[in-house]
């Protein structure tokens, strides 16, 4: 019976949290003679996606490992900047 009332308890949580999101900061500074070495600032965000959306979070549609739709944009940007650098050309050795 513990088992089942612990799981139900966790899952509940769980959807709490992926629900509102929740966001966990922390930075870390290593320093030497009071000259700053290091700076690292870590934030993790938890939150379904559907809330990330609705905060503005997508980076995962762009992300090229992600995403299909990534690669075309890639794609046809490779193919912009090759008819760019074709009407460049023939810009400069017009008279």
């Amino acid at each position: 019976m513990v088992h089942s009332i612990q799981a139900s308890s966790l899952a509940d949580i769980l959807e709490r949290v992926l629900d509102k999101g929740i966001v966990i900061a922390g930075d870390i500074t290593i320093s030497l003679v009071e000259v700053e070495l290091l700076n690292i600032k870590l934030r993790l965000l938890v939150a379904s996606v559907d809330k990330a959306m609705q905060m503005g979070i997508n980076w995962w549609q762009s992300d090229p490992y992600l995403s299909s739709h990534a690669h075309q944009l890639g794609e046809e940007n490779r193919l912009l900047r090759e008819r760019l650098d074709r009407l460049e050309a023939k810009v400069e050795a017009a008279p």
